[in-house]
């Protein structure tokens, strides 16, 4: 029987290098903080429980909680920063593992779930004490460097302790290592601060390790997955290697990305195969957009849902709450809030709609204002099926307007308006309608 998994994740950077007051592993990176990626991917490889070692205030612990994952997550507190040596120390006394475990740092979130699986399985087929995650690099990052004598591992050099010669060294160590869990228990004790940062060093333990005889292994991973964040400059590469990560993906679902280097999506958004999205085009949190749509350039859509077969066009801004309808046409400059836009209708361009719902088949005619803010409320618009809302129209909320009705151009209306009905003027007033054919589908 497989020996039972645990993970132990170093999370209790204080941020000193990213200048910021909250922890390192809660900036945010393509809506979600850093900790999460690391979460994520821990998913795929299903531990049993996982600690995570922080800071004192709780704000980890806050941030985290009501998130639901496969495994237990417990917290270990590292009141003193003590090295990454002390921190794995408490989480492994946390855990009190005595299978495998994993242990990986809570700033690399671009570490791939296919590698912590080899890590494991390297560790268990070699019978070793450790398997360490390694990556080539033909100019090497200021990462711990692996040594070796004949090929096999003799040690793991920080690189503010290395030498010259240990420097010229290719091979870097990614912190991210598969352990005994026991002999890690009987290691972690023996380090001691005999290095340039005065701390108990993680690495050291592959030393001790050498010493005592223990057989090592290792897996090769890529040079793209290993990349840390100690500073906002870091974060913002590997904020562009992950974002290549997820276009990538919707390429390959079936997604038309015109230019991939200006296009901007969040790991918790999903699209459906044929949407074209156009250059600059940024999708934010958990937005969903069905499939044969048309995202047009620099259109922001942040917590929102597109229906298959709409269009949002060039400049749209579309906020929380917003949910575009089968079939729904969003033109340039519109801009929505917690609107609900019904199949079929159309919502051309230069409007603000917010707190609103746009009954099937409407047309909202360029100019449109929802006035949903009195000062210190919002109130909502209704407006219903077949409406014809004529340019430069404001709807003073909370305000109803019923299926198959006219407003003039320029019109304020801040009365309901009947079903089938016809106003206009400031303030509007209801008129008597002559002729009346609907006029389905007019655009504004």
């Amino acid at each position: 029987m497989a020996n039972r998994l645990d993970a132990i994740v170093l999370a209790a950077g204080r941020s000193k290098r990213f200048k910021g007051s909250s922890p390192k592993v809660l900036h945010p990176l393509l809506g979600r903080p850093l900790i999460a990626h690391v979460l994520e991917t821990l998913r795929v490889v299903k531990p049993k429980r996982v600690c995570l070692v922080v800071p004192p205030g709780k704000a980890v612990e806050n941030a985290l909680k009501g998130s639901k994952y496969p495994f237990e997550i417990v917290f270990a507190v590292q009141k003193e920063a003590g090295g990454t040596g002390h921190a794995a120390q408490i989480g492994l006394r946390k855990l009190q593992a005595t299978g495998d475990v994993l242990v990986l740092a809570g700033d690399a979130p671009l570490v791939r779930a296919e590698s912590l699986k080899a890590l494991v399985e390297a560790r268990r087929e070699e019978a070793a004490a450790s398997s360490i995650l390694t990556a080539m690099f033909d100019d090497p990052p200021p990462y711990g460097r692996i040594l070796r004598t004949d090929g096999a591992i003799t040690g793991v050099v920080e690189a503010r302790d290395a030498t010259p010669e240990q420097l010229r060294v290719k091979e870097i160590n990614t912190s991210t290592y598969a352990f005994d869990a026991q002999i890690l228990a009987r290691m972690l004790p023996k380090l001691t601060t005999d290095n340039a940062q005065g701390e108990r060093y993680l690495t050291d333990v592959i030393g001790l390790l050498v010493d005592a005889g223990e057989t090592l292994a290792s897996v090769e991973g890529d040079p793209s997955e290993v990349m840390g964040t100690n500073t906002r400059a870091d974060l913002a590469v590997v904020m562009r290697t992950l974002r290549k990560r997820v276009v990538q993906r919707l390429m390959d679902d079936g997604v038309t990305v015109v230019d991939p280097d200006t296009t901007y999506v969040d790991v918790g958004v999903t699209v459906g195969a044929d949407t074209v999205l156009h250059p600059n085009v940024f999708l934010y949190d958990d937005t969903k957009i069905g499939s044969g749509c048309s995202i047009g350039p620099f259109a922001v859509l942040r917590s929102t849902k597109v229906g298959d077969g709409a269009d949002v066009g060039p400049f749209a801004s579309l906020r929380p709450g917003t949910q575009i309808a089968k079939g729904a046409h969003v033109g340039t400059f519109a801009e929505m809030k917690n609107a609900k836009i019904g199949e079929g209708a159309k919502v051309p361009h230069f409007s603000y709609l917010g707190d609103v719902t746009v009954g099937k088949g409407s047309n909202i005619a360029a100019g449109t204002i929802t006035s949903n803010y009195d000062g210190k409320n919002k109130h909502a618009t209704t407006i219903g099926d077949d409406v014809f809302i004529g340019s430069d129209t404001i709807l003073v909320a909370p305000v109803r307007v019923g299926r198959g009705a006219y407003t003039g151009a320029g019109s304020v209306v801040t009365r309901d308006v009947a079903a089938g009905g016809l106003v206009y003027g400031v303030p509007a007033t209801k008129r008597e309608r002559k002729g009346g054919k609907k006029r389905k589908g007019r655009k504004g």
